[in-house]
């Protein structure tokens, strides 16, 4: 089985599911799992975990991603993007600067309403399948952040920006809101992730690259160690006596390492076993003088 994590480029027209689907069949592997979801019609990184790499798929969710999007101010639709059915055409009369200082207002935290079409679940149902139907329900608004929001070129009706934002952040609903607020109107044309979870556009790999390295038996080559999304933490090496108290993930002390640590704060560490391989996350507690498991991987 391999272990860790791929940086898949996700092309137009396939779904995070159809991408998991293909690599299961080029892998030859059932243990798969992705990051979070990309819309069909967007593009870019989609981190991709394999086999003990599983385990990270909620680490890797959590964190803020970067994206490149086209605004097209004047058109509403329903799916606020423009693959849905239009709902209103208006002029678009506001002036550039004022354009760009109303999508800079969004920066911050902000409380955004989930779009209808979209996977998340309401009383069991997927909105998008509620949204099928012709049915729309309330949906709570959610606290999101946007970290920054640059302006790259405008040419009315259209905006190109980048975005940077937590977790769990709709671009076409920005994109929805702020032609709300310039009073126009307005959805996404284009979108493309850049960033996700650590990894960049740049390095990233598309399916039909991903089968030919496979067949090539290069397979190593694209995949991501476990640990190395660590690389942050300090590491710690067990002592052969100890080895078994962190495969069951139990608690230990600086006494059953290898070498003893100096004065530490609360703070997380890699955890090797006496052999080298990498066992999981423990974090130092100050108070009860002892490392606790934050995540295995063994």
């Amino acid at each position: 089985m391999i272990n860790g994590i791929i940086n898949v480029y996700k092309e137009a027209g396939y779904t995070s599911h159809d991408v998991v689907a293909r690599l299961r069949g080029i892998l030859k592997q059932k243990k798969i799992g992705h990051t979070g979801t990309l819309d069909p019609d967007a593009v870019g990184v989609l981190p991709v975990c394999l086999g003990r790499g599983t385990k990270l798929c909620d680490i890797l969710t959590d964190t803020d991603k970067t994206y490149e999007a086209v605004l097209k101010l004047g058109i509403t639709t329903d799916t606020q993007d423009l693959s849905g059915t239009v709902l209103e055409i208006h002029e678009v009369c506001a002036a550039e600067k004022t354009v760009v200082e109303c999508i800079r207002s969004f920066v911050g935290e902000y409380m955004q309403i989930p779009p209808m079409f979209s996977a998340l679940k309401v009383n069991g149902k997927k909105l998008y399948e509620l949204a099928r139907e012709g049915k729309e329900v309330e949906r709570k608004a959610r606290k999101v952040v946007f970290h920054e929001i640059q302006v790259l070129s405008i040419e009315l009706p259209e905006v190109r920006i980048r975005v940077t934002c937590s977790k769990g952040t709709y671009i076409r609903t920005l994109c929805h809101d702020i032609g709300k607020k310039l009073g126009c109107g307005a959805c996404m044309a284009s979108l493309v992730r850049t960033k996700a979870g650590g990894f960049s556009i740049e390095g990233s790999k598309t399916l039909d690259e991903i089968e030919e390295v496979v067949k090539a038996g290069e397979i190593s080559s694209v995949v991501h160690t476990v640990e190395s999304m660590f690389r942050q933490y300090s590491s710690v090496v067990m002592s052969v006596d100890h080895d078994k108290r962190v495969y069951n993930g139990n608690i230990f002390e600086n006494e059953h390492l290898q070498e003893g640590m100096g004065k530490v704060d609360d703070q997380l560490f890699r955890v090797f076993d006496s052999k080298g391989t990498f066992v999981g996350i423990y974090q130092y507690k100050v108070k009860r003088k002892a490392f606790t498991l934050v995540k295995m991987f063994y």
